[in-house]
């Protein structure tokens, strides 16, 4: 009886494995598959007169204006994209192509995110890859284009971004949990202080101490890339009414890719918790 116990486990466990690498297989497919259709429709989305207008005008100009001119065409774009990471493979390249390909369309804020911290405590070489793509990917216009990355403080001085382009920040784990924890020891203490009562303590309260300590608006659109279905600790308060699109990988993500992902973006449409 032992002996059969152990075939049947054995056989659960190979079906499963199974498993896992199907939906793997038919998740990188279907993403690919949902792409292009997104790809054929959009053009009767925004109608045929702009998706003319566009085509030939990319044709007499190069990739980085036909970079902003999709931009600009899509029927809304967003102004904070948040880049999370849950495979365990980082390639850095990969990254700051991501993020230049986002400066490029006019997006203004990317945070950039894993859970082990790896961005982090790396910050100044994933800086040095933005700076290095920028400038390879965006040549003379790299100019126009100002990148700087706010840095996790309390100092509000830190924070003042407003003359960059486009804003990098570098998340971990700590950035998202440590702000709800400080935004409720001010509640507590006001309570305790008798500047609060119990009535006073709501949703909007907590929110208006968050957004005090940030001033960046929450993500509009994050990209989770990777097989875990985890948003794995990103921002959980910021990101409540926030669109997540998954990829399969962020390893050799295309610019295809990404004007795939602001294409669903840009149709879908959000009822806000309604």
């Amino acid at each position: 009886m032992a002996l059969l116990y152990e075939m049947v486990w054995r056989f659960l466990h190979a079906l499963l494995y199974i498993q896992r690498a199907l939906l793997a297989w038919f998740r990188v497919h279907i993403w690919r598959w949902k792409r292009a259709v997104v790809g054929l429709l959009l053009p009767l989305a925004l109608g045929f007169h702009n998706q003319r207008k566009a085509g030939a005008f990319g044709k007499r100009s190069s990739r980085r204006v036909r970079w902003g001119v999709e931009g600009r065409t899509l029927e809304k774009l967003p102004i904070h994209v948040g880049l999370l990471i849950t495979e365990e493979e980082i390639h850095y390249t990969d990254i700051a192509n991501l993020v230049v390909w986002c400066m490029a369309v006019g997006i203004s804020y990317v945070s950039v995110y894993d859970n082990q911290g790896v961005f982090k405590r790396n910050n100044s070489r994933l800086m040095e890859e933005i700076l290095k793509k920028q400038q390879e990917l965006l040549g003379m216009d790299s100019s126009k284009y100002s990148v700087e990355f706010l840095k996790n403080t309390t100092d509000k001085q830190e924070h003042q971004v407003l003359s960059c382009q486009s804003v990098v920040k570098v998340l971990s784990p700590d950035d998202g949990r440590l702000s709800i924890v400080q935004a409720a020891q001010q509640i507590c203490r006001a309570v305790e202080q008798k500047e609060r009562t119990s009535k006073d303590i709501d949703v909007n309260v907590l929110d208006s101490l968050l957004r005090e300590s940030e001033n960046i608006p929450d993500p509009d659109l994050v990209l989770k890339f990777g097989p875990v279905e985890s948003t794995l600790g990103f921002l959980p308060w910021h990101i409540r009414l926030t669109e997540i699109i998954s990829m399969p990988s962020h390893i050799d993500a295309s610019y295809d890719d990404l004007l795939g992902a602001l294409q669903c973006y840009a149709v879908c449409e959000q009822r806000l918790g309604k």
